[in-house]
């Protein structure tokens, strides 16, 4: 046991080394669409690369059984999805890590009652908030773009199903926003502006 352990130990240090490797080439001198479909790709790349070394190797030591290999494959696959979504996903899109950085850029400090402008006059355009965005969704598959015009697929429409169901029906209702409780965010559009000029015709 104690010899199956260890070896599980290091054959995951490998696939975490390997991971870093992959994703550093990756998004140093190769091309990225979304970067959380990518990571997903350098995950699963690394996995296979270190699923099949690991096949090759434990055929001299022959000490894990064919189900304790896919355990750990598994294992490897879990890891990478938890990466992807933990480290470059969270770190490119978080409105939490650029209001952190943001007060570190401007000296430390910034008013609160500023932060809203900082958003709709910086972030939106420093990080190209909606031509991120829209390409995410384009390459999902939930949009599509004619004559100008931003429109939900098929797809998009069930994605949406499920979104407003899971808002409405399983987010916190009583959830907490700079000091008081509040369901809000269970229905953000209770209060939108009805009179719009950006519709399609």
């Amino acid at each position: 046991m104690l010899k199956k352990t260890l070896f599980s130990l290091l054959w995951t240090f490998v696939y975490g080394v390997l991971l870093l490797i992959i994703t550093y080439i990756h998004n140093s001198f190769f091309t990225v669409n979304v970067v959380f479909y990518d990571a997903i790709k350098d995950a699963v790349l690394a996995t296979a690369i270190t699923g099949i070394a690991f096949t090759v190797v434990g055929r001299f030591h022959n000490i894990f059984t064919n189900f304790e290999k896919t355990l750990l494959i598994v294992f490897w696959l879990l890891g990478g999805f938890t990466f992807a979504i933990t480290l470059p996903t969270v770190i490119d899109r978080s409105l939490s890590f650029y209001i952190l950085e943001k007060i570190n850029q401007r000296g430390g400090g910034v008013q609160e009652a500023k932060i809203n402008d900082i958003f709709i006059k910086e972030y939106v355009i420093e990080h190209r908030l909606m031509d991120v965005r829209l390409t995410e969704q384009l390459e999902s598959g939930t949009i599509q773009i004619e004559n100008a015009c931003v429109k939900l697929t098929p797809k998009g429409k069930r994605v949406i199903a499920f979104s407003q169901f899971y808002r409405r029906h399983l987010l916190p209702k009583k959830r907490l926003l700079l000091g008081e409780y509040s369901s809000d965010l269970t229905n953000p559009f209770r209060n939108s502006v009805e009179d719009v000029d950006y519709l399609c015709e």
